[in-house]
């Protein structure tokens, strides 16, 4: 069982991608090929399995964030491509029992920001066997400082968002 509480896209935030991405361009869905499987979906934070129909949209993370909470990014503010199941998909299971896109050896970064959404550190994870107790140790430390307010999860390889994680309340 995971400590803490990865994040997927909101649903109201995906029925706007599906329709126009945040870089304002329209969602083009199509039918996952082999080339996609395995690829990670940020709506149900589950993997790609070919014939999924999915699209591929620019997301702005943070900017989404900051737009609810009233936090200024500025030049933190950033947008990259996630892949997203084409039509509204239930999310992902109710109780995890692992964080997503946990496979070993996998590299990723834990991402700080403080509340006005500004970078206030960050630690490079190469996922350990015990994925779940490497995470809930990355972001026990992230927390650990009380400026952190979310951690975004990236891919080193590509830089790609995977998730988010906020402190709790």
């Amino acid at each position: 069982m995971t400590t803490y509480t990865a994040r997927p896209i909101e649903p109201a935030v995906l029925a706007e991608l599906r329709v126009r991405d945040d870089a304002g361009r329209p969602c083009l869905p199509f039918t996952a090929t082999d080339a996609e499987d395995g690829s990670p979906l940020r709506c149900c934070l589950r993997n790609i399995v070919e014939g999924d129909r999915i699209a591929l949209v620019s997301y702005a993370p943070l900017r989404r964030w900051a737009a609810v909470t009233g936090a200024a990014p500025g030049a933190y503010d950033e947008q990259g491509p996630v892949f997203v199941h084409a039509e509204e998909c239930g999310g992902p299971a109710a109780e995890p029992e692992s964080y997503p896109f946990d496979r070993p050896g996998a590299l990723r970064t834990l991402r700080r920001y403080d509340a006005e959404g500004r970078i206030v550190g960050g630690r490079l994870l190469e996922i350990p066997a015990e994925a779940t107790a490497g995470f809930d140790e990355g972001f026990a430390e992230a927390f650990a400082d009380p400026r952190v307010a979310l951690v975004h999860v990236r891919a080193v390889e590509y830089g790609c968002f995977q998730f988010e994680v906020r402190r709790e309340a």
